[in-house]
């Protein structure tokens, strides 16, 4: 990238420490109709005590501490952070520590809704706070939080048929439905046709791959001007001839070259300019987005931030831990090519111009290739036994891990034509 895209925002107020313990946090995206990113669900966790599971009040204060260190602002750029709370936090004062107008305050109906714990609540709205009540049932329709919830969060595998009829007639107060575990495409027809309209889950990045499904010809078009990318030195003339077959594309390339981000004073009206002013390495970065964004046009967007942010991660950790960082930010990319396609990636990879390691590692071996975007993988599911089974296993470094999250969320949060 161009020095101005590397120097994007280093989070340098981001630096955690627990007595020398990392801390985990993961984002999970909530959605709305129209694929468009509402909020996040913020997860942390001190590593390697696995405290969610262990002690729910050490859990709430490090996600408290967190919510300071890391800013919230910088974690879900300016958008609605969901945070699970336990009774105690909210009815000491300690989530005060907070920005009201970021904070959507989960509060779980497994809660006895004790009037000290009801009084809280009503007084943390009047500051500004929004509240979402969680692990919402049916048994809980006359829950006495119900009448202050701006949020419903219910997990939608607990709903069978009997109780989908039963929440289409159903009313609730005017607080706004949103469905969890919303894993395919099908379950987010249901839970719109039940009048959800947010949406949390693996659907928008786990497609119905279709059977005997065929890569269409023009995006086989985009993987040979990758595959040509990656020639060194690079055939500018064959590249350029590609590029130009697809005018969107083209588009796209020169609005990217000649925005801020890159720091280009002088305008380029030609593909062999850009080559020239931007250097090959540069080049390949700015035409790796451009195709990637065409790949992903009936996708919402949130698939392709996913990807910058997997790319950034793993050629900041790459650095650390003694990967090839280009190969690894490519690697990162076309990890989520089979949601924007609906295509397997055993039928994607033969077109991609990647060592066979690396091939293997798109498809899903846990080769040292796949390391990285393994612990990442698993680090957005907030799986964090599977990440620590990671790190020991390759003999990683949480904290580093942590630290370069926090910087590729940032980058990416960046707009690149701003």
């Amino acid at each position: 990238m161009a020095a101005e895209a590397e120097q994007a925002m280093d989070l340098n107020t981001a630096q955690p420490e627990l007595n020398g313990e990392a801390r985990y946090v993961a984002r999970q995206p909530i959605l709305d109709l129209r694929g468009r990113v509402h909020g996040y669900d913020l997860l942390f966790r001190a590593a390697p005590e696995a405290i969610f599971r262990k002690d729910s009040e050490l859990a709430a204060q490090t996600m408290l501490d967190n919510g300071v260190i890391f800013g919230l602002e910088c974690l879900t750029n300016g958008l609605p952070a969901f945070i699970s709370c336990t009774e105690q936090i909210l009815t000491d004062g300690s989530v005060l520590v907070l920005t009201p107008s970021l904070t959507v305050l989960g509060v779980s109906t497994s809660l006895e809704p004790s009037p000290r714990l009801i009084d809280a609540c009503r007084a943390l709205r009047v500051r500004g706070f929004r509240l979402a009540l969680d692990d919402f049932t049916w048994r809980d329709e006359r829950h006495p939080l119900l009448d202050q919830a701006d949020y419903i969060r219910i997990d939608f595998r607990c709903f069978g048929e009997q109780e989908r009829e039963q929440f289409v007639r159903g009313t609730l107060n005017s607080a706004i439905m949103v469905a969890q575990q919303v894993m395919t495409k099908e379950d987010q027809r249901q839970a719109s046709a039940m009048d959800f309209t947010l949406f949390q889950g693996d659907y928008f990045c786990r497609p119905v791959l279709l059977k005997k499904r065929k890569v269409p010809a023009n995006r086989i078009a985009h993987f040979e001007m990758v595959r040509e990318l990656y020639h060194d030195p690079i055939n500018t003339r064959k590249v350029s001839a590609l590029v130009r077959r697809d005018a969107a594309l083209t588009y796209r390339l020169l609005r990217l070259v000649n925005s801020p981000i890159y720091g280009i004073y002088q305008e380029i009206r030609s593909i062999e300019t850009a080559i020239t002013v931007l250097g090959e390495a540069t080049f390949r970065r700015v035409v790796s987005l451009a195709v990637l964004s065409e790949l992903n046009t009936d996708q919402p967007a949130e698939v392709l931030h996913m990807a910058l942010v997997r790319a950034r991660f793993c050629e900041l950790a790459a650095r650390s831990f003694e990967e090839d960082a280009e190969e690894q930010y490519l690697l990162g990319m076309l990890s989520l090519l089979p949601a924007m396609l609906g295509v397997p990636m055993e039928e994607i990879v033969p077109m991609l111009p990647l060592r066979g390691q690396v091939c293997e590692a798109l498809a899903g071996a846990m080769n040292p290739e796949r390391r990285l975007l393994g612990w990442l993988e698993s680090h957005e599911r907030g799986d964090w036994s599977s990440c620590d089974r990671i790190v020991v296993a390759h003999k990683l470094n949480p904290d580093q891990l942590v630290q370069c999250y926090l910087e590729a969320v940032t980058w990416a949060e960046q707009p690149p034509t701003s």
